[in-house]
């Protein structure tokens, strides 16, 4: 059974739709105004949403608008009067499904319902199985820059386009993302070919990338065949574009321009087929004005260009991925699965991350050789986690810069740290049994500094 929103001012309008709805075996909620309608929207989490154009409070664009921004999922049908058309038109491009105007057919209605759902549950499965192909390359996630991520890695791998671009800080997973990219590809079959540009010296990697004949340098005492012809049909993924020589960058612009490139030693002309996908952490354009990379191969690599999140702004994703590393790397050892308690999970959630999902994923990997099923608490993390007092001030600070509620306010900062700090000397004691001087070495702080403390929070 669907259920079905209707926003709208006329109480008579309201009362026959929901008694015409329900009569086909829907689900009927109504709002006479923008605010109860989007808190309704969050209570009931409808299917579909008739929204009309004018309410008392807000225009319906603002709550089109809003729910959008809030919620996402549910689709919009605008109810509009006749001089209403233009702004029902401009609703329908900010994403609403479709619109109708008054007074309208009953059996109009009933159909726009009908094909609304229909799309809207085929764009969710869609969703679906575009975020299991995800999961399965290993991008894990369900925040809003992920999944934004996610539909953009979508529209690319089912494009034609061949120059991506992806950029990134360090340990992000941009080896993930180009995997996901040829995997979702009409060329998926074809070969799949990696090369770090950072790995190789530079006499070695022209020769890796576009092969070289017998004898073309010294140490050549065999034909070699270059990346780029296994990668034909396939999808070339260049990582630390950004650290290639630039000798070598001239003659991939030739290959980007044309498909075609030379063997070293060789005088033969060679066409290669390939999607070219490039990373890099550094910043491109600086090292354009510097003089380090190329303008023109920068422009030409960079037709779709996908910015992958920093793990610190990805929220709960954070808990999500440790969950499934510890499930992953549990199964690769033959053991159970460790378990992360309160204050570790905190801890971890309050971390910058300097090192993203990379870092993320060997605390896992380690946590699970060295405490195979165990309950992990704060004695079992590294020393950079062991913090409290002014190192947990600056890790919580840092995970609360994108949290405008909090940022509003230093007193509330204040008091959410505090709340922080004191969960960490109470699980420690716990933990200790209430012994004071162990739970103080369990921290790896003084007896005297975890007394003061707990003065300070008046713990007793």
């Amino acid at each position: 059974m669907s259920t079905l929103l209707i926003i709208d001012d006329e109480p008579s309008l309201v009362s026959s739709l929901t008694f015409a709805l329900e009569e086909e075996g829907y689900k009927v909620y109504g709002a006479a105004t923008g605010e109860a309608g989007l808190q309704a929207v969050a209570d009931v989490r409808p299917d579909l949403v008739l929204l009309d154009l004018r309410l008392p409070d807000k225009t319906g664009l603002e709550v089109l608008e809003t729910m959008q921004r809030e919620n996402g999922e549910p689709q919009v049908i605008m109810i509009s009067a006749h001089g209403d058309t233009r702004a029902a038109v401009k609703a329908v491009k900010m994403g609403a499904a479709d619109y109708l105007t008054k007074p309208f057919d009953l059996d109009d209605l009933l159909h726009t319902i009908r094909t609304t759902l229909e799309r809207g549950q085929m764009t969710s499965e869609i969703n679906f199985h575009r975020r299991a192909a995800l999961r399965q390359s290993g991008l894990v996630g369900e925040s809003a820059p992920m999944r934004d991520l996610a539909a953009t890695i979508s529209r690319v791998a089912g494009s034609g386009t061949t120059r991506i671009l992806v950029l990134g800080e360090s340990g992000t997973g941009k080896a993930l993302v180009a995997r996901a990219i040829h995997a979702g590809s009409a060329r998926c079959t074809g070969p799949f070919i990696e090369i770090n540009c950072a790995s190789l010296p530079e006499q070695l990697i022209e020769a890796e990338l576009f092969g070289a004949e017998k004898g073309a340098y010294t140490g050549a005492y065999q034909r070699r065949i270059g990346l780029v012809t296994l990668a034909d049909k396939g999808t070339l993924f260049l990582d630390e574009i950004g650290e290639m020589p630039l000798a070598l960058q001239a003659k991939l612009l030739h290959f980007l321009e044309n498909g075609e490139y030379r063997a070293i030693g060789s005088t033969r002309a060679v066409h290669a087929d390939v999607r070219v996908v490039a990373a890099t952490n550094r910043d491109l354009v600086a090292e354009v004005a510097a003089g380090r990379f190329r303008e023109d191969l920068y422009y030409r690599i960079n037709v779709i260009c996908l910015k992958i999140p920093a793990l610190r702004s990805r929220g709960e994703d954070v808990l999500h991925l440790a969950e499934h590393f510890a499930q992953q790397y549990a199964h690769e050892e033959g053991v159970s699965p460790i378990r992360l308690n309160t204050v570790v999970r905190k801890l971890l959630a309050a971390y910058h991350w300097p090192g993203n999902v990379r870092e993320l994923k060997n605390l896992i990997e380690r946590l699970t050789i060295l405490f195979p099923g165990r309950d992990i608490s704060m004695a079992e993390l590294p020393p950079e986690f062991g913090v409290i007092g002014s190192d947990v001030r600056r890790i919580a600070d840092a995970h609360l810069q994108d949290e405008p509620v909090l940022r509003a306010s230093k007193s509330s900062i204040s008091d959410t740290l505090d709340v922080t700090e004191r969960e960490l000397l109470l699980s420690a004691l716990r933990e200790c049994g209430g012994h004071k001087g162990h739970a103080a070495d369990h921290l790896g702080i003084s007896r005297h500094a975890f007394k003061r403390r707990l003065q300070r929070l008046a713990i007793e």
